[in-house]
């Protein structure tokens, strides 16, 4: 059984949501990246097509659709396909368009749609979102490009226009900040009730799907506080709508192929590799808050895969050191230095949930993951209210070639401002390697744990206090 959908010998590059009207159902198409050793009379090459959307129950189906990312629609009993084609030795992209009866048989239509570049560079022309812009009545493409002319740090998301999914015209771009040196990948718009969203990833400066909003379809575009959906293990996120809810589709990198040649040496663990194209599917519904702003919450698949097996099992954590005491199911954990307790066996595949709270202004507080009972292996997901971020931290980090192998003081992190003396519900999926982490079903954390041990689940804190109930974990 698996919570996070990963091919056989692939990976699950960019995901393509498709809701699909007529079946009532998701119809997901991917990129799929074949591993180095897959059997070669198993590699089918381009767009594949998801059965489903939940993780245990995916087939996938070549749809002879050889290009990058794009989008579809179904307009009038037609599917409508739009993908972007490569000619790396011209360094140029174009937008193709195809059409089809059904998710599995396309023809190519047309001619491929290059840039005004006027406006747009040739040499980034690609991902195509295209909808129906009722405000203007007319359908719009947003396209990752970079604008023409100036420096470098032209990364923008494209606007062409049609009134017949045929013809289009390029206008000037949506979303031009002038920021970044790579095009917007993966661009998506919706609406929310009164506001609209626009939605981009990029790998310069940063790593991650990020989000702008505003009461406008053509905006200003607001960057609210906080802009991402996950952590930096999780890209090339798109969304998809059934009506009712809205999700996100995203993939959580593996790692290992030393694509770019930058890994350390074998004996430094997997977990310092570097990261691939393409992972794990992760899935996440979004939450829209009071102010406009966006959260995430878990998909309603990975409770449901859960919930199909035996009930949670109540932990009683254990101390190992620091002072501890309990009331009830309530265990206080506290000390000038380190604090530690630990509970039952880390499980390969399952769920973990506790309630934490905080006193005073602790250094960090957190779960441990996989950890010894002498505490000199194991992963910290760290909440550091001083800083306002949630931390990662692996394994090797705590001893002496990590001080060597590092040269930054955080691995990885994510904002999240905290307050003493209120109750947070963390959830954490696993699934072999890849994992996430909820906080009140509204921040998501994704993480890869590749040089797990056989460990247990714990709690510390340093500097300081933290309360720990309601813990329950269901392994699968």
């Amino acid at each position: 059984m698996s919570l996070f959908y990963t091919p056989d010998h692939a990976k699950v590059g960019d995901v393509i949501p498709f809701f699909d009207r007529r079946t009532g159902r998701f119809r997901n198409f991917y990129l799929k990246n074949w591993n180095p050793d897959a059997p070669r009379d198993q590699v089918r090459y381009g767009w594949h097509l998801m059965s489903d959307i939940h993780a245990d129950a995916i087939e996938d189906t070549p749809v002879g659709i050889y290009g990058g990312t794009g989008s579809v629609i179904d307009v009038d009993g037609t599917y409508h396909l739009f993908y972007c084609v490569f000619d790396d030795k011209l360094h140029r992209q174009w937008i193709r368009h195809a059409v089809g009866d059904d998710l599995v048989h396309w023809k190519d239509v047309g001619e491929p749609f290059a840039p005004d570049e006027s406006m747009y560079e040739p040499t980034d022309w690609r991902d195509p979102f295209v909808f129906l812009n009722e405000d203007e009545g007319c359908w719009w493409m947003l396209v990752a490009a970079r604008r023409a002319g100036g420096g470098d740090r032209n990364g923008c998301v494209g606007l062409c226009v049609s009134d017949d999914l045929t013809h289009w015209r390029c206008e000037a771009p949506l979303y031009a900040p002038d920021l970044h040196q790579s095009a917007y990948e993966c661009p998506d718009m919706f609406r929310i009730g009164d506001w609209w969203y626009l939605v981009f990833s990029n790998y310069t400066d940063g790593f991650a799907t990020y989000y702008r909003m505003a009461r406008s379809p053509r905006g200003p575009w607001l960057r609210p506080p906080l802009d991402t959906f996950d952590s930096r293990a999780f890209y090339a996120a798109k969304t998809g709508s059934d009506g009712t809810d809205r999700y996100i589709f995203g993939w959580n990198p593996t790692r290992g192929e030393n694509s770019w040649d930058f890994d350390p040496a074998p004996e430094y663990c997997a977990d310092y590799r570097t990261w691939n194209w393409g992972g794990s599917m992760v899935v996440h519904r979004l939450v829209q808050h009071a102010d406009g702003t966006l959260g995430v919450a878990p998909a309603g698949d990975l409770p449901g895969v859960l919930g199909r097996a035996d009930g949670a099992t109540a932990v009683e954590p254990v101390p190992v050191q620091g002072d501890w005491r309990h009331d009830g199911d309530e265990w206080t954990g506290s000390g000038d230095g380190f604090a530690a307790a630990l509970g039952c066996a880390m499980p390969a595949t399952g769920y973990l949930a506790a309630t934490l709270e905080y006193e005073g202004e602790p250094a960090r507080f957190g779960l441990m993951l996989h950890a010894d009972e002498r505490l000199s292996d194991g992963y910290y997901l760290s909440f550091d209210p001083w800083h306002r971020r949630i931390e990662w931290r692996s394994g090797l980090r705590m001893h002496e070639r990590g001080g060597q192998l590092f040269p930054y003081a955080v691995e990885m992190e994510r904002p999240f401002a905290m307050e003493a003396g209120r109750r947070y519900r963390v959830e954490l999926f696993v699934d072999g390697s890849a994992a996430v982490m909820y906080v009140d079903r509204d921040l998501a954390f994704g993480m890869r744990l590749y040089d797990r041990r056989p460990g247990r689940i714990g709690w510390f804190v340093e500097h300081g206090t933290v309360r720990v109930s309601d813990v329950s974990v269901l392994g699968l």
